[in-house]
């Protein structure tokens, strides 16, 4: 059986990459160019980058810094921020870019989830729902960077989004982002057991046991994490790490 996938996710804001905590207080990393250096000499499954103000700044993605990022690295690379036409996604294709991740514009534009679909394959479609609990704790998908409320329910999206061609799903908590106390296995699960694509699950990986449980009880195809491979310490000091592939295999085989 093949590993899950465990994957690096990088936020990139302006020319530098960013970690946040609750989708908020970003707290400047390094160049972007270095860090995926450091990951493709670890060896990572995937590279998830995502722009978290191309969309509050209504503009498209950068392609000349994503293209000096993706001539960097040697492993997939998946993007996601400002995405809304198929000229986008023919630039991002073009300059290397594998997956395509649509957040708001599958909100806004489903359509467009299937135009990528057919261009290039549903696997380079890529829907991120970020989901935050209401008062009442119902889950609510939410757009533009967390600032939308939509009033989607999650598991309803995923459901939609399959439908229109998408390869995979990446369910990132709002509430856990950073926090590094654990993901929101039941909200992952609910996704996962409704749809017949890979699930990703991001927001709030502290530690190996985090993602296990999160791909054993949740139900995730991937765990993607920021926090857990770019911080160390009670501190949080900018360290890039990433575990050995024995630590990997040993806690999250699902033999």
């Amino acid at each position: 059986m093949i590993r899950p996938r465990v994957i690096p996710a990088l936020l990139l804001k302006g020319q530098g990459l960013v970690k946040t905590v609750k989708f908020k207080d970003p707290k400047y990393l390094g160049d972007p160019i270095n860090i995926v250096r450091i990951f493709n000499d670890k060896e990572v499954d995937e590279i998830v980058l995502l722009d978290i103000t191309a969309t509050p700044e209504n503009r498209g993605p950068q392609f000349e810094a994503l293209k000096n990022i993706a001539s960097e690295a040697f492993i997939p690379l998946a993007y996601g921020g400002g995405i809304r036409s198929m000229n986008d996604v023919h630039t991002l294709l073009a300059i290397g870019i594998e997956k395509l991740i649509l957040n708001t514009s599958a909100v806004e534009h489903p359509t467009l989830i299937r135009e990528i679909a057919n261009h290039a394959g549903s696997q380079a479609a890529v829907v991120s729902m970020d989901v935050k609990r209401n008062l009442l704790g119902r889950y609510e998908v939410f757009t533009r960077c967390g600032q939308k409320k939509t009033g989607l329910d999650p598991v309803k999206h995923a459901v939609e989004m399959e439908k229109m061609g998408a390869g995979e799903i990446i369910v990132n908590s709002i509430d856990r982002d950073g926090t590094m106390q654990g993901y929101d296995v039941d909200l992952v699960r609910k996704v996962a057991d409704a749809v017949g694509i890979p699930v990703v699950a991001c927001g709030g990986a502290g530690n190996l046991p985090h993602i296990a449980e999160v791909i054993k009880q949740g139900h995730a195809s991937a765990a993607a994490a920021g926090s857990m491979f770019v911080f160390q310490g009670p501190l949080r000091g900018v360290l890039i790490s990433y575990p050995e592939p024995k630590e990997l295999k040993k806690i999250i085989s699902l033999e």
